[in-house]
């Protein structure tokens, strides 16, 4: 499943297509059939990338992709305006390990809503290729063996600007009171 490049704007329903960043954000593109094109502010929108996004858990986090793959094996997916215990039942089988008391009914809402929308597309049945070179060179090498094998983690979608100093204006240079009349005849 390659959700890379794929995000979730606040404020924004549905979800988008990262097409490319410009200085101030980037360019998204919609996954429904009007292709609307958004710009989004990094300092106004926050935006959330698919393949990052994990589910709390009792243990540990569980990853949106995984609940995307169980769910693609679902025999029914229930609506995404069905009431909360249909969704809670259907979570428990594609997620049982899910925190019940922090995973709300418009969570689950959301993530079946965005299975809709990615279940069709040929992304949502593509295998990611970077991952495929790094487990081909690490079968290959056998002093790997003895160490503990050691993924390195991607590094993370920055979506905040940089602090930036404001500018302040030039100090002015010291000038000399200008001498009135009367200091003039003084002196």
């Amino acid at each position: 499943m390659n959700l890379q490049g794929i995000v979730a704007v606040s404020g924004k329903p549905g979800l988008w297509k990262a097409l490319t960043q410009n200085k101030t954000g980037f360019i998204l593109e919609s996954l429904d059939a009007q292709k609307t094109k958004l710009v989004a502010n990094l300092s106004t929108a926050k935006l959330a990338a698919l393949d990052e996004i994990t589910i709390f858990g009792y243990d540990d986090d569980i990853k949106l992709t995984e609940v995307f793959e169980k769910m693609k094996t679902a025999k029914n997916i229930p609506d995404a305006k069905a009431d909360g215990k249909a969704l809670r039942t259907f979570f428990l089988e594609v997620a049982p390990d899910h925190d019940e008391d922090k995973v709300y009914a418009s969570d689950m809402k959301k993530i079946i809503t965005w299975f809709g929308i990615l279940k069709d597309m040929p992304l949502f049945n593509e295998e990611i290729k970077a991952d495929e070179p790094e487990a081909a060179a690490e079968a290959t090498t056998p002093s790997d063996k003895a160490k503990p094998a050691v993924k390195a983690k991607k590094a993370p979608v920055t979506t905040t600007v940089p602090k930036v100093k404001p500018v302040q204006p030039a100090p002015k240079a010291a000038s000399k009171p200008k001498a009135t009349a009367k200091a003039r005849r003084a002196e």
